[in-house]
């Protein structure tokens, strides 16, 4: 089991970065350079609990297929997403709200199994992980950036 755990300041009202977070538009936009598209499920708008999203999308050279429903929900505390279907053996993703005087601190928490035993975990050591990270890294900056630069966040 890998665990991922992220911290990202944004000067934005807590709601805000709660929806932006949840945004199948806005996930899109900021995962182009992997080609993702929704491509079942919740395609547009925000999702919300017990609803699903199948992505696809360009990952180390391949189109890979990643079915994911949201199993819980606190608006605008928190909300978790598991897959259903995809390339893991497990795939848990947290992402946990908190207000704080300067804005919002938005925390990721991945949990996630690989397949195909000592074949796998080292997949994971020498890129999956870093792949991921980066991944997760790259889409919390655009949504810092988005809602920095807007002037009525406050």
């Amino acid at each position: 089991m890998t665990t991922i755990h992220l911290k990202t300041k944004i000067k934005a009202p807590i709601k805000k970065v709660f929806d932006l977070s949840r945004s199948i538009d806005f996930h899109l936009h900021s995962a182009k350079r992997t080609k993702e598209k929704a491509i079942d499920g919740i395609t547009s708008g925000l999702i919300g609990l017990n609803e699903t999203v199948t992505w696809k999308g360009k990952h180390f050279g391949f189109y890979l297929k990643h079915q994911s429903k949201i199993t819980s929900f606190d608006s605008p505390y928190h909300f978790t997403d598991e897959m259903i279907k995809g390339h893991f053996i497990s795939f848990k993703h947290q992402h946990l709200f908190r207000k704080t005087k300067y804005g919002t601190e938005m925390i990721d928490i991945l949990t996630y199994e690989t397949p195909y035993g000592i074949f796998g975990k080292i997949a994971d050591s020498l890129m999956l992980k870093t792949h991921l990270t980066e991944f997760l890294m790259f889409r919390n900056q655009h949504i810092k950036l988005h809602l920095e630069e807007k002037k009525d966040t406050q």
